[in-house]
């Protein structure tokens, strides 16, 4: 009752405690509800499995009994039912409630989470523990003896099933290069001889293999391909030829032997056609392929650009455009510096693109266009700002080596209507970069520009003035001037752009800017040799060499200098007795140009100069580069010359005497301390060596004194006593420079 309330225990009295029982009464609250609520669960289960029996039986009489109502209702349908489907007529309780017992019904109540779904976890990762272990026991471990059976089925007849059983053995040994252990694979590959008794034979077998497989004829011209999925039997391989070429991929990307990617690199040339017909596997391909070509070994490189050409020339409107942009994204990241040994790569990497760039002229202008404009941006903000920043972003190797790229490019795709109209900015750019910082330390980078429009000049026949450019550095260096200091090495011009301060006063500085001129000169006049008017071009030139040679007086610098002059008014006067012979005019184009051709046909004095003086300077370069490397192979002896210190001792022991005193007087004046010093003389590290080795030399002078005296002991005494001593350096100095102790004991007395 909610109005009385239980007392307390304190509050009973003896016989009240007595009469109410030992429990107290929160315990007999306590305990009740509990036990109701447990009378209660099982009543409701209880409840809950007859609700569901009833609901089984009720909705199976329910179905019976819509079915009798049809009869009255509509009693043409049911008879259409009697006639046509009797068995639904006919229905039975029981044959329903064991139908439904097969389908799966919701509790009516949620249990709570406890300790139950703890035993079906450790239930579950049991049965995952044995799922495990079966597929450990699954695994088949490849042994030679398998590899060698594979060899020669696939020899006899290569089957699917067969190829299966290859391609995952294949994968699980490319899992093992990442680590991953091939988890998921049939086959597990643990030896390493195994490992690499499989890599030879899928890399030397299953291409061949595949062609059998699918059929595939193999056609005479090799520029055409045949693409495997023109055979009907493609469908069925598709997956296996997928996991194959994806196993290849991945282990192209794993390897560091430069022997084994390079065989790999040829299987995957191979293999073109099937990537080809799977875009993703291709795109990966690609992938590998240009990390090859812009940072694998010479082969590898090769290799690889071979692939990738294979891939461009037959899916072009695929993959040339992408292709393109990364390679040249590759090729800047790798001329950010230069050096001897980097030099060929970036000389290879310009060539290959080109080669790509030639694939399609409409692509190639797109990209040319773009990539030449954004140089232009970078010279006019370097020009518009003036700053160091700027500046740098101008002068650097990879601007220069973008300029010479393109210059090849417009060079070897030269009669192109296409891309002819970007030889005129790409020129002004070159001269801008030229201009920008026209000063004696840039001379290496302004060399570098003017090869870059010889080539472009040469190649495309337009005529762009490189010659001012260079005549300017006679004007800019006085070679009259004595150099400050001389250099131990030479200068390469090949791979600086800058020099420094002291470069610019060394000799070598001078040596090395005569030859590129000469150079430089020679092959700009080369390329105009046989133009009809070599005379007037070459007139410029031959006065300011003529004024060089008046001014300059080193021998060096005038000889090839002289040279080149002679050659070139030879060549001047040459064109100008041919063309004194011609009966055509100046304004017939046409005329001129047969007559130029004509010339370069049968050659001119400059041009035949040239082809000899080129051949002369290749086998120089040649020479200087195996020269560098015996010289590295060989251990020379290194020469060492005498130190000053070293030569003063030496002559110090040869002229010991002049210092050495027969009377015994002397012995006072050489009996001075070796540590001491006087006021008047300061000494220095030198005089400090000159006394060790004076003291050397006098302990064995010592030692040979103390032999001789043996034979005879009486005059041994005396001689011993007389025996010069040990000089210090302060001695041997007033010695030298003949003290006022000298004077006054070789002064003559009265009597004599």
């Amino acid at each position: 009752m909610a109005g009385k309330q239980k007392r307390k225990l304190e509050d009973l009295s003896v016989d009240e405690f007595l009469l109410s029982g030992f429990d107290s009464a929160g315990e007999s609250e306590e305990d009740t509800p509990k036990q109701n609520g447990l009378t209660k669960k099982t009543k409701d289960q209880k409840s809950a499995t007859s609700n569901i029996d009833e609901k089984r039986e009720g909705k199976a009489s329910m179905h019976k009994q819509q079915l009798s109502r049809l009869q009255n209702k509509d009693p043409e349908f049911y008879k259409f039912l009697q006639e046509n489907d009797q068995t639904l007529l006919n229905f039975d309780d029981t044959d329903s409630s064991d139908d439904e017992e097969k389908y799966h019904t919701l509790p009516s109540a949620l249990e709570e989470a406890g300790s139950g779904d703890e035993d079906d976890d450790d239930n579950d990762n049991g049965q995952e523990a044995s799922k495990k272990s079966k597929k450990a026991v699954e695994t088949i471990k490849v042994t030679d003896k398998m590899i060698q059976e594979w060899k020669a089925a696939m020899k006899k007849e290569p089957s699917p099933r067969l190829f299966r059983e290859v391609t995952q053995a294949f994968k699980a040994a490319v899992a093992t290069t990442k680590g991953e252990g091939g988890g998921q694979c049939r086959y597990k590959v643990a030896d390493s001889s195994v490992f690499n008794a499989l890599v030879l034979f899928c890399i030397r077998d299953i291409y061949g293999a595949l062609q059998r497989m699918l059929s595939l004829k193999a056609v005479k011209d090799q520029k055409k391909l045949v693409f495997p999925s023109s055979s009907q039997k493609w469908q069925k391989n598709q997956i296996d030829i997928k996991m194959y070429l994806s196993g290849v991929v991945q282990l192209l990307s794993c390897l560091t032997e430069t022997t084994v990617i390079s065989a790999v690199l040829r299987h995957a040339n191979q293999l073109v056609p099937y990537y080809l017909c799977l875009p993703k596997q291709c795109r990966h391909l690609m992938k590998q392929l240009l990390k090859q070509w812009s940072t694998g070994e010479e082969t590898s490189r090769v290799l690889a650009f071979l692939a990738l050409n294979k891939i461009c020339r037959h899916k072009q409107e695929t993959y040339l455009n992408p292709v393109l942009k990364q390679m040249y994204i590759s090729y800047v990241q790798n001329c950010k510096f230069t050096s001897p040994n980097v030099l060929p790569m970036i000389n290879f990497m310009q060539r290959t693109l080109t080669e790509m760039y030639s694939l399609d002229t409409q692509v190639s202008y797109q990209h040319a266009f773009i990539y030449i404009r954004q140089l232009a941006i970078h010279l006019r903000n370097a020009m518009a700002m003036k700053k160091k920043e700027t500046y740098q972003s101008v002068y650097n190797w990879q601007y220069i080596h973008c300029l010479y790229l393109w210059c090849r490019v417009l060079s070897s795709l030269h009669p192109s209507d296409v891309l002819q109209p970007l030889i005129y900015p790409l020129c002004q750019v070159i001269i801008g970069t030229i201009k920008l910082v026209p000063t004696s330390r840039y001379h290496p980078l302004r060399m570098h520009c003017c090869r870059a429009l010889t080539l472009l000049s040469s190649s495309t026949n337009t005529f762009v003035p490189v010659l001012p450019f260079l005549l300017e550095i006679f004007q800019q260096v006085d070679f009259n001037k004595k150099p400050g200091r001389m250099s131990k090495k030479p200068i390469n011009f090949a791979v600086i752009l800058k020099l420094s301060k002291v470069n610019l006063m060394e000799k070598a500085y001078k040596d090395g800017l005569i030859d590129q001129l000469y150079d430089l000169i020679l092959e700009y006049f080369h390329t105009q040799a046989s133009s009809i008017g070599f005379p007037e071009l070459a007139l410029p030139t031959v006065l300011q060499l003529k004024g060089f040679l008046k001014e300059c007086k080193v021998a060096n610098y005038c000889k090839p200098v002289r040279q080149l002059l002679e050659k070139v008014q030879e060549n001047s006067s040459f064109i100008t007795g041919r063309r004194q012979k011609a009966a055509f005019g100046v304004a017939d184009a046409s005329a001129v140009a047969a007559w130029e051709k004509k010339m370069q046909e049968e050659g001119t004095p400059l041009s035949r100069y040239y082809s000899q003086w080129k051949k002369l300077r290749e086998k120089e370069i040649q020479l200087e580069i195996s020269g560098k490397e015996r010289m590295e192979d060989l251990d020379l002896p290194e020469i060492k010359r005498r130190k000053i210190q070293e030569k003063k001792a030496e002559d110090k022991r040869e002229f010991k005497d002049l210092f050495q005193s027969d009377s015994d007087s002397d012995e006072d004046d050489g009996g001075l301390k070796i540590g001491g010093k006087k006021g008047g003389h300061k000494y220095d590290d030198d005089d400090d060596d000159d006394l060790e080795d004076m003291l050397d030399m006098s302990d064995d002078e010592g030692m040979e004194g103390g032999d001789s005296d043996d034979d005879d002991a009486e005059e041994g005494d005396e001689k011993a006593s007389r025996a010069p001593q040990p000089l210090s350096s302060s001695a041997l100095i007033k010695l030298a420079e003949g003290g006022e102790d000298q004077v006054e004991d070789l002064e003559l007395s009265d009597d004599d």
